[in-house]
């Protein structure tokens, strides 16, 4: 069963504009990630445009074949290493994995 994943952060950075460059960063960081990790079927991050302060600020909507390809990717250590970087930028995180 394919599986999709989606991520949603908020942002740590108190102004916009730094907040947009951390967003730009994560979304160059994460979306190359598909040209290393062979189990990214598929993989899209973008910063919110609405709602600012309600919203969540950055999204991942990802899929993979199945719950083990999934289980790979996050231990992937080009993930792991981005992973620490968008810890850095971050200060809440909210994921759900659906099937498809």
């Amino acid at each position: 069963m394919s599986i999709r994943h989606i991520v949603l952060w908020r942002l740590a950075a108190d102004d916009a504009d730094t907040r947009a460059v951390h967003a730009e960063e994560m979304t160059q960081q994460l979306e190359g990630l598909a040209d290393v990790i062979d189990e990214i079927e598929s993989i899209q991050v973008r910063p919110n445009v609405a709602f600012p302060g309600t919203n969540w600020d950055v999204a991942l909507v990802a899929d993979f074949a199945d719950t083990a390809a999934l289980e790979r990717y996050i231990e992937h250590p080009a993930h792991q290493k981005v992973v620490g970087f968008v810890r850095e930028v971050t200060s809440e995180r909210a994921a759900i994995d659906l099937p498809l």
